[in-house]
């Protein structure tokens, strides 16, 4: 009887471990591939709309343009 309580023993620490493998190996799978992504990824280029418009009016005045007036 005791033998058969120590095998039980033996499978529940052994799911235990191929359970706590499997959630380790896929954390560090997600964290692996966290570290791959290039870094463009990470934030999105913003502009503001501003700048846009100063840049448009730069190039109005010193631009190809500017130099035929």
């Amino acid at each position: 009887m005791i033998a058969i309580i120590h095998f039980a023993g033996l499978v529940i620490a052994t799911i235990f471990a191929a359970a706590a493998a499997v959630l380790l190996d896929w954390l560090f799978l997600q964290a692996a591939f966290h570290l791959m992504r290039p870094a463009a990824v990470k934030t999105a280029p913003t502009f503001h709309s501003e700048l846009v418009h100063g840049t448009r009016e730069l190039a109005r005045h010193f631009g190809p343009a500017a130099v035929r007036r």
